[in-house]
């Protein structure tokens, strides 16, 4: 019982700041970004990959040692509307991630770079996509911890 307690407050502190770094990222991105606001972009994405590891990490460790155990969650169409969900949000996450990388080297190749206005609109319009699916994984959660699916 107190495994999974630990278990679950892990996994919502690992999800709530996942969610808190993807916000700070969508605040630094903007036209205009350069210098160490894309720095600190890129080292925010870079906290926010190895969060949604922790993420993958803590919940496998839930459903296998946790109270309810793979059978519940397995039946659960819920948990498996959220597990896609989240699996979109990674997918999407990607091509942001990449530019951001690109960012970087080409930032550290010379100071004054920064990123065409048209490459920065296009990655925030793939990060409002990713957020739309970020919020349906507290809408799955909340169903399955009721049963519902």
């Amino acid at each position: 019982m107190l495994l999974d307690f630990v278990l679950a407050s892990l996994h919502h502190l690992c999800v709530f700041a996942l969610f808190g770094v993807f916000l700070v990222e969508l605040a630094l991105l903007r036209p205009g970004i350069a210098g160490p606001n894309l720095t600190k972009l890129a080292r925010y994405d870079a906290v926010y990959g190895g969060l949604a590891v922790a993420v993958i990490v803590v919940g496998i460790a839930r459903v296998v040692f946790g109270l309810k155990g793979w059978d519940y969650y397995a039946a659960n169409h819920s948990f498996w509307g959220k597990m896609l969900a989240f699996a979109v949000v990674g997918a999407l996450s990607v091509p942001p991630s990449l530019r951001f990388a690109r960012w970087r080297k080409a930032l550290a190749a010379d100071p004054a770079f920064a990123p065409p206005d048209a490459e920065v609109r296009s990655a925030k319009r793939i990060m409002h996509a990713e957020a739309l699916f970020f919020a349906l994984i507290p809408i799955f959660a909340a169903a399955m911890a009721r049963g519902i699916g």
